[in-house]
């Protein structure tokens, strides 16, 4: 189920601002912030961090969080964070406080769709399969199952899977992106 659609939009009306707001302040279209808001098209993630920025909000707030510390196979909570062509799972409950762990299917090609920061300190990934094409302030890297590469999260940078075959990566970020009000980081 698609749920960062309906909370940037519930998210904008809560700060009475319009499509037309939060197109001005993103240098994105109003067709498209409706598009997104109806999940009826997916931003990558750099856009979707510029929304969030516009709206006062973190990427933290567009999560649904596992219930419980123990989190069975296949059982992880769905989440939306951007890109193309990937899907995600978050494993780590909202109470936990000094690491977030994410899993991502990625298909050939599928990926970021652009550079972006995040607003927390490290960046841990473990390929589990396929490859992992990864570029961490200009310093391209390819990454095969089992290899794992560690960067700081305030850095630009971008991902997407080489292919040829799907690839699954374990994300590991400390401390967690937050689910409150603060400063989100963007691509600009």
């Amino acid at each position: 189920m698609t749920i960062a659609g309906p909370r940037l939009r519930a998210a904008r009306q809560a700060r009475g601002l319009s499509l037309a707001d939060v197109a001005l302040a993103t240098g994105l279209s109003k067709g498209f912030l409706s598009l997104v808001e109806r999940s009826r098209a997916s931003a990558s993630v750099p856009v979707l961090l510029r929304i969030c920025e516009a709206l006062g909000i973190s990427v933290g707030s567009l999560f649904d969080h596992p219930q419980h510390e123990l989190v069975r196979s296949g059982a992880g909570t769905p989440f939306e964070m951007g890109g193309v062509g990937l899907s995600e799972t978050l494993l780590t409950p909202a109470t936990e406080r000094r690491v977030q762990v994410m899993r991502t299917l990625l298909e050939p090609g599928g990926g970021s769709d652009g550079t972006y920061t995040l607003a927390t300190e490290t960046v841990f990934a473990f390929v589990l399969r396929g490859r992992l094409a990864l570029t961490v302030a200009g310093r391209a890297e390819t990454l095969a199952a089992g290899d794992s590469l560690t960067y700081s999260a305030r850095s630009p940078h971008a991902w997407h899977n080489p292919g040829p075959a799907v690839a699954e990566v374990l994300w590991t970020l400390a401390p967690p992106l937050r689910a409150d009000p603060g400063p989100v980081a963007s691509d600009r």
